[in-house]
């Protein structure tokens, strides 16, 4: 059975960027080259000079400037560049210029999250729909619709667990019928060969977080909607700990199918955090897209396509 995605989740859009090219010409010659914050001379980051600009010899008409700028953070975090008296070269300009460098060659295929519970599945997964103009879709709430809105914590209550595993494998199917989607799954979704199966027709990103961080997370916010986590008194933190070690061995393999890992580790290192709690959604999506971009090169090299 089919499902039209419009009818599951509404169409997340994003503007397309326009600028009038005589202003941004004129801005540009007046400055012969980037100055920067004392951070980026901190930190030994690489200076970044935009390009000097001709003068346009057409009319004062908007059209659409491509301003060829870094997408990634291997080089720098962008949010530490400053330009004159430009605005700051933030993540969020990172981020659209790396969607749409790598949103042709995803050619509509839905991009499927997975990773343990607690690991911002749904907060990541937002922010990249709305990069790339996909919907996004958590697999959990189609699930409780078709339960009569019966949240997950009851269904396993209600039901049990191999009950809410097969209502998740029928949302999974359904989903793998459709297009431009950053679909959120369950923490358990990657235990089923057969979901895996639904998930390889689109694009599989592992959010990695450390156990350490996703305690602490579950722990602050309290277990009763984890019906695997829930339990009495106690500490909540050690408790929630030894669980999700727990579950994460029993999962670690699963979860490292997907085509694309995004450790969080190791953006904080690229980032010199000491700490991934300090890192934002907008990182972790934009590292995210640098994995998947890298997948999709090598998926084009095997196919004798430059990408």
């Amino acid at each position: 059975m089919t499902m039209e995605a419009a009818t599951v989740a509404p169409r997340l859009q994003i503007s397309t960027w326009m600028v009038d090219s005589d202003k941004v010409a004129r801005r540009l010659r007046t400055r012969s080259a980037a100055s920067f914050s004392p951070r980026l001379k901190d930190r030994n980051m690489t200076q970044v000079l935009l390009p000097h600009l001709p003068t346009p010899k057409v009319s004062n008409r908007q059209r659409h400037v491509s301003l060829e700028v870094s997408c990634s953070y291997k080089n720098f975090p962008a949010s530490t560049v400053e330009s004159g008296n430009f605005h700051t070269l933030d993540e969020s300009l990172v981020l659209k210029n790396k969607a749409l460098a790598i949103e042709p060659y995803l050619n509509g295929r839905c991009i499927y999250l997975v990773g343990m519970m607690g690991s911002g599945k749904t907060t990541v997964g937002k922010i990249m729909a709305q990069a790339l103009s996909y919907s996004f879709i958590d697999s959990d709430s189609l699930v409780e619709h078709d339960v009569g809105g019966t949240s997950v914590a009851e269904i396993f209550k209600l039901y049990g667990e191999g009950f809410f595993r097969d209502k998740e494998t029928e949302a999974l199917r359904k989903l793998s019928l459709m297009h431009r989607l950053v679909v959120s799954t369950g923490g358990g979704a990657v235990v089923r060969p057969v979901n895996w199966k639904c998930m390889k027709k689109g694009i599989s990103v592992w959010l990695d977080v450390p156990l350490e961080a996703l305690a602490q997370r579950i722990a602050a916010v309290g277990t009763g909607s984890r019906p695997l986590l829930h339990h009495g008194s106690g500490d909540a933190y050690r408790k929630t700990y030894m669980r999700l070690t727990s579950l994460f061995e029993e999962r670690g393999d699963s979860y490292a199918n997907a085509n694309a890992r995004v450790s969080l580790e190791n953006i904080a290192a690229k980032l010199g955090y000491s700490d991934v709690s300090n890192l934002t959604p907008t990182a972790i999506v934009i590292e995210a897209l640098e994995q998947i971009e890298g997948y999709l090169k090598e998926e084009h090299r095997h196919a004798h396509i430059t990408f």
